[in-house]
């Protein structure tokens, strides 16, 4: 699928996003599960742009910290920290795991790296390949500064969300905005993501879309109520049920934590159980439970560490900065005129 159009995609992500130059190594990696169509365009795409690609592909180990058993760390850590970029294709997650937080524990010291868990060829020539790249950076970007800048947040969804919290002063976002430069690590594009202030998290999170892990898409809404940042009921179907005992399979507190939230702002991105893209559902926002990666909590330079990692969506998002409407049932309608514009232009 997608013969010509991907390796079109691929050059365009290293050679505009990646800003690959000649001479440069890039660790591609990726496991047993991921598509190597794709590992094989990039590392054509690579080649094409004069760089060096070196893959790493791996048995597929459990997800997170929990697959730390399952790796070959040490290879993997020297390896990858050797090059000057690095993308990640694997299905189940070196993100969140030790080989991660130790190739990036070093600012100064690190290759730059977009996260890519599972993309498959239809999802980056859709969500890369066609996308105006420039324009959704300058949206993300606005979009961003005016939700940093708010000191409380509502949000509610058809489904039966509404929870509220507080910006934490000081903790940088992570603005997945297309563009991966020296040093930094970034997501796949079209997600704007944080870390609230844990404690003030109250009221009921309603997941409409899909869950994952363990699950992918669901066939009912789960719902959490969250209190001081920590689930304390989970309802639902068998799903929620499934769910739950998942969570607490892992016999971890932190499992039971909110660890971060975000917007999905991509404009060609669907529902399909695969999480990269339903994250970035446009409207959506996606809430994330368990271990708390370091990129997340510039004040916590080590993260709060968690057993596992698993993401929800809750569909069609209504959003309140201070008062503010920005989001109504996922459409954009504020917080300026200029930002419901570039949102319009990327036709939404």
């Amino acid at each position: 699928m997608y013969e010509y159009e991907l390796v079109g995609a691929c050059v365009k992500l290293l050679r505009d996003m990646f800003m690959m130059q000649p001479g440069e190594s890039i660790a591609i990696t990726c496991d047993t599960e991921s598509s190597m169509e794709i590992v094989e365009a990039t590392a054509q795409a690579a080649v094409i742009l004069g760089a060096k690609p070196l893959v790493f592909k791996i048995a597929a180990p459990a997800g997170g910290k929990a697959g730390d058993k399952d790796m070959p760390m040490e290879a993997l850590i020297a390896g990858i920290k050797a090059c000057d970029a690095w993308i990640e294709y694997n299905t189940k997650l070196i993100f969140y795991s030790t080989v991660y937080d130790k190739i990036v524990e070093d600012p100064n010291n690190r290759p730059r790296y977009m996260n890519q868990n599972g993309v498959h060829p239809d999802l980056l020539v859709r969500n890369i390949g066609k996308v105006d790249n420039i324009l959704l950076n300058q949206f993300i970007m606005a979009m961003s500064d005016a939700t940093e800048k708010a000191n409380h947040i509502r949000v509610t969804n058809p489904a039966g969300t509404d929870i509220e919290f507080d910006n934490e002063p000081g903790r940088e976002f992570v603005t997945a905005d297309g563009f991966v430069r020296k040093g930094e690590v970034k997501m796949f594009p079209g997600q704007i993501s944080w870390a609230p202030r844990f404690e003030s998290i109250n009221g009921v999170l309603v997941v409409d879309g899909s869950q994952n892990p363990p699950m992918g898409l669901l066939s009912a809404p789960i719902r959490f109520t969250v209190e001081k940042g920590v689930i304390t009921k989970v309802e639902g179907g068998s799903e929620a049920q499934q769910f739950e005992e998942w969570l607490r399979s892992f016999d971890d507190p932190q499992m039971f934590r909110v660890a971060h939230l975000a917007y999905g702002f991509g404009p060609a991105a669907k529902l399909t159980g695969d999480v990269v893209e339903d994250e970035r559902v446009w409207g959506c926002t996606e809430w994330g439970f368990g271990n708390v990666g370091a990129i997340l909590t510039s004040d916590i330079p080590e993260g709060i560490p968690g057993a596992s990692h698993s993401d929800g969506i809750c569909l069609n998002c209504s959003v309140w900065l201070d008062g503010v409407q920005v989001l109504d049932n996922g459409t954009v309608v504020g917080p300026t005129p200029e930002i419901v514009e570039m949102a319009r232009a990327l036709g939404k």
